[in-house]
């Protein structure tokens, strides 16, 4: 029997999209689950632990307020777990660890190999531009649909360059800036986020300086990017131990922990 894959949120529009793909890839789609239980979606299971008991592994894309329920059934059903939801909380985040300690899960902020490499390129640019002389910044813009900002993969930017300066993210994240703010408080990583029409997704770090300025940045055009690396995820993390993994491993970026 070939890889069984079921999708948390099918019926959504990156459900579907991962439907197409699940399909392409010559895997087996084993059905989804649907928040409003539309009876038209392929294969449509009860609930979470349902689709658990028919699958080896679930892509989920769906929202930060299902991840402790999800990691749950997937514990108890010992099934890999693809998680792309944005905007999980440090609890949230630390339950995903928590499930990665019984069964194997990637997690990560994109799944698109581009914004990947951008991410081990800012990360490397962080290391290498110090932050007294270049001042990092991010900027995103998304659709006007978008319930989180900044978005994951902003925060992902954010914490490459963080760790690139060997430094606490949380203690340079400067998230939001209004009124009187002051002057630019020196080796702070900043953030814009911006909202409106159907953009699906762009991305620009800034490392700012007295004589010059570097700009990486990555445009998606197509959500199809995504699912595809879900799905390729989905296909490297059949079989493998319990533990929590990234695009890094899956890209061969670097090697798996362990």
């Amino acid at each position: 029997m070939g890889l069984r894959i079921g999708i948390a949120g099918i019926t959504g529009r990156m459900g579907k999209l991962l439907a197409e793909e699940v399909t392409a890839a010559g895997a087996m789609l084993a059905g989804g689950t649907a928040r409003d239980g539309r009876a038209e979606a392929p294969l449509l299971r009860g609930d979470i632990a349902a689709l658990a008991g028919a699958c080896d592994v679930v892509i989920d894309f769906t929202h930060a307020e299902t991840v402790p329920a999800h990691a749950a059934a997937l514990e108890a059903a010992g099934i890999a777990w693809v998680l792309g939801s944005s905007g999980l909380s440090a609890a949230a985040e630390a339950r995903v660890a928590e499930a990665a300690r019984r069964v194997p899960v990637v997690y990560a902020a994109n799944f698109s190999p581009g914004v990947n490499l951008v991410l081990a390129l800012a990360r490397q640019m962080g290391a290498a531009l110090p932050a007294d002389a270049y001042d990092a910044e991010i900027l995103e813009m998304h659709h006007r649909q978008k319930v989180d900002a900044p978005s994951g993969t902003a925060i992902g930017l954010g914490r490459a360059v963080a760790a690139g300066r060997g430094v606490a993210f949380e203690a340079v994240a400067e998230r939001a800036r209004d009124g009187h703010t002051g002057p630019r408080r020196e080796g702070t990583i900043g953030f814009a986020a911006l909202r409106g029409g159907q953009v699906v997704g762009e991305h620009s770090v800034i490392f700012a300086a007295a004589t010059e300025q570097i700009v990486l940045t990555h445009r998606a055009f197509d959500r199809r990017a995504y699912a595809t690396g879900a799905v390729r995820a989905a296909a490297w993390l059949a079989g493998r131990p319990a533990g929590l993994y990234g695009m890094e491993h899956v890209l061969g970026m670097v090697p798996p922990p362990g």
